[in-house]
């Protein structure tokens, strides 16, 4: 396939990893790292990184995005929960119980596929900037919206590319919770540095950067019903306008950022000027490193125990639903210690 662009983003990587990489970052989860994960095994304990699929409830927290809707399926206008067989198949003594969902794929605990967020870039070089994604994928092309023919999706990019090479490996915790609290701390280069410093934290490449917050045990305490106003003004989160954390996270080579909060980064709703990102982690990451994010995560259990046993390094596996097209993904994360 001919290269899809002729200008790269300064700061990119498109391309390192072959001109139709869709795999990003997650490609250095290698097989050699992933033994390397392996090996912080030592206690066979799991933990459950998910909270549950129906929070936080309501869509305060996006108004695009509602809790699952679930039902049982239909044949014959009947739904089959506590169904008889007996009624479907003479003499049968079964009894049936089948349901379906419909599903805002990112609700809840969650992945962002490289497909999420894209930018206005001239990759043509021709002087005029195209919507387009990670390694030049086109939006129209690549990336259908209900404004072209064909079935709106992902048709390079989609979430199912980190079900098929599943996402696995060292996952490395960094409690902002513990030191932060549940005040609203915008967290800077300096700020991650000294937390990571503070509790002995080393990043290698191939690494899944997991960050506490605090956030997912707020919801949880809000009952599904979440109050706007206290998680706006609670908890940690990114500075994306934090040029030395942005090259930061491009130059530690971690293939991967987890957090217990709501869009990683602090979001204020409005861009920084003309021609800049309203979110520019998402930009950084997802458009010019191909590195996917994770958010909404449960992370206080898990937390609990690597500070009482004096650790922050476990084996991490996270694939999403394997679901072709698909721009993101419930996921339900296991950590092992």
């Amino acid at each position: 396939m001919s290269k899809r662009w002729v200008n790269r983003p300064e700061g990119s990587n498109w391309g390192d990893f072959g001109a139709d990489d869709q795999l990003g970052r997650t490609n250095l989860l290698t097989p050699e790292r992933v033994k390397a994960a392996a090996a912080e095994v030592r206690e066979g304990i799991r933990f459950g990184l998910s909270l549950p699929l129906d929070y936080p409830g309501g869509n305060v927290l996006n108004a695009r995005r509602h809790p699952p809707r679930l039902s049982p399926t239909q044949l014959d206008g009947v739904g089959w929960m506590n169904y008889p067989m007996g009624k479907y198949i003479t003499g049968a003594s079964d009894v049936i119980c089948d349901d379906q969902v419909l599903l805002t794929l990112q609700y809840s605990t969650q992945w962002d596929s490289l497909a999420h967020v894209g930018s206005h870039f001239d990759a043509d070089g021709d002087g005029e900037a195209e919507r387009v994604y990670y390694n030049g994928y086109r939006a129209g092309e690549h990336v259908l919206g209900p404004d072209q023919s064909g079935e709106p999706g992902a048709r390079a990019l989609s979430i199912d590319n980190f079900a098929a090479t599943p996402i696995q490996g060292r996952g490395v915790l960094v409690d902002l919770f513990e030191h932060f609290g549940r005040e609203r701390k915008i967290v800077t280069f300096d700020d991650l540095m000294g937390v990571m410093e503070s509790d002995g934290v080393s990043i290698e490449e191939g690494d899944m950067l997991v960050l506490r917050t605090g956030f997912s045990e707020l919801i949880l305490e809000m009952a599904q019903s979440p109050d706007k106003d206290v998680l706006d003004t609670s908890c940690a989160a990114l500075d994306g306008s934090d040029d030395r954390l942005l090259q930061w996270i491009s130059d530690s080579g971690i293939s991967a950022i987890c957090a217990d909060n709501y869009a990683v980064e602090h979001f204020v709703g409005k861009s920084s000027g003309d021609n800049c990102a309203a979110l520019p982690l998402h930009e950084l990451c997802l458009f010019k490193l191909g590195l996917p994010l994770g958010e909404l995560w449960y992370l206080a259990d898990l937390a609990a125990w690597l500070r009482e046993n004096n650790r922050n390094r476990f084996l991490l596996t996270a694939p999403p639903l394997r679901l072709p097209k698909a721009v993101g993904s419930p996921v339900t994360p296991v950590a092992t210690v």
